[in-house]
């Protein structure tokens, strides 16, 4: 049988555990940003003039694993959303904490990130045309994932539709589904059932980068396959975990062998693709699958190492860990064009690149919190994106947490 939501939400500190990982995947976004006018070659609208390999290799271990652990988590908290308040809730609670914070602050992400691709324009001497907007170049800068968030918001709605008819009484799922999940993560296979769709896709692909991995989805409303099987896999593994939330647990005992082995397939990774972030295609079809299998399996291994590490040491309430946890989302959202600008402010400074890197980061995150503190948390912004918050509010249950969900 599935596990009981009710005895979830009362004692379940787990749910601690995976609310602040998720608002860590959402910040190490900051970081992961910050990489991107010191890498080399220079490939960013905004190139600094002291960059380094070290920022490469930041920025390929952050790609690997950072949203494949974010959507598991969206659908880990998707299905316990849906039990919560039924089909009607579900809808408009992501009507209002997805769509309506891409509809509002898609135009004030894409007007400050241009006033800073014109003044790092202005910087280097050099002009960048504007590029044709079509489905499938529509800029959807860092908020792509609200985007995606919504595709796969309907989708686990149909097919749960779709499932509701064929299993009515849910018997089938208790029978088939939830020991086909259990027999996966016990056998450890989960790296090879989930990575093996995403790997298929990649070895396809005509013309895919390896060091970039899963295909960026910042543009197009037509999602691309490769970063929509990566998701869509994760997010429907997560929603498929919390009928089963106990499995977790068993991620939880193995967190440093899976760590150990993302390690070595990083390594493994990074040393057919070389340092150096590149264009380039395989040079031949056995080089393409072997690297798909390593990253992939990389993606898989860095992500359950990270959950069963976040169970073992974040699943008691911190209230410093849930402030920053509530703090991420907004964070998220407004930190492209602040990164942007101080790249730009910075990036002809005489300063190595570790330095501006640092400051940046330093200047950053400060801003963002006092911006969430005295601009969002206790305002219309924050009850859109957060639930409303009291200014004296005692220490929350995981039930009143996950109502704000």
């Amino acid at each position: 049988m599935t596990t009981d939501i009710a005895a979830g939400i009362g004692g379940d500190n787990r749910l601690h555990a995976m609310d602040a990982l998720r608002g860590g995947a959402l910040l190490l976004g900051v970081a992961f940003h910050a990489t991107l006018s010191f890498m080399e070659p220079p490939f960013w609208v905004v190139g600094d003039n002291s960059t380094s390999p070290v920022m490469n290799a930041v920025y390929f271990v952050l790609h690997i694993f950072r949203m494949t652990l974010f959507f598991l988590i969206a659908g880990f908290f998707g299905r316990m959303l849906l039990h919560r308040r039924g089909t009607p809730g579900f809808v408009r609670d992501r009507a209002k904490r997805i769509l309506a914070p891409l509809l509002i602050f898609w135009p004030v992400v894409m007007v400050m990130t241009v006033i800073a691709i014109i003044w790092a324009d202005a910087q280097a001497g050099k002009t960048s045309p504007p590029a044709a907007m079509t489905l499938r170049t529509f800029p959807l800068t860092h908020l792509w994932f609200l985007y995606y968030l919504l595709l796969l918001y309907v989708g686990a709605l149909a097919l749960r539709g779709i499932a509701a008819v064929v299993d009515r009484t849910g018997a089938g799922r208790a029978r088939i589904v939830d020991p086909l999940v259990r027999g996966i993560v016990r056998a450890d296979l989960t790296p090879l059932v989930l990575g093996a769709p995403l790997c298929l896709t990649l070895i396809l692909k005509s013309g895919w980068a390896l060091w970039f991995g899963v295909p960026a989805a910042e543009n197009g409303l037509l999602p691309n396959a490769g970063a929509l099987v990566a998701y869509a896999t994760a997010f429907g593994f997560g929603w498929l975990l919390q009928r089963q939330s106990d499995l977790l647990r068993l991620w939880e005992r193995r967190w440093r062998r899976y760590l150990v082995a993302a390690v070595v397939l990083t390594g493994a990774a990074l040393w057919l693709a070389g340092t150096a972030a590149s264009f380039d295609t395989a040079r031949s079809q056995g080089a393409k699958v072997g690297y798909a299998i390593v990253y992939v399996l990389a993606i898989w291994a860095w992500t359950m190492g990270i959950v069963g590490l976040a169970v073992r040491y974040l699943s008691v309430y911190r209230a410093p860990v849930r402030y920053v946890a509530d703090a991420s989302y907004w964070i998220y959202i407004s930190h492209l064009p602040v990164v942007m600008l101080l790249q730009a402010a910075f990036m002809r400074v005489p300063l190595p690149w570790l330095v501006k890197y640092v400051l940046i980061l330093a200047i950053a995150f400060p801003v963002l919190l006092l911006s969430y503190r005295y601009l969002v948390r206790y305002t219309f912004l924050g009850s859109l994106l957060n639930g409303r918050r009291l200014r004296r509010q005692a220490r929350p249950t995981v039930e009143a947490a996950l109502a704000t969900e």
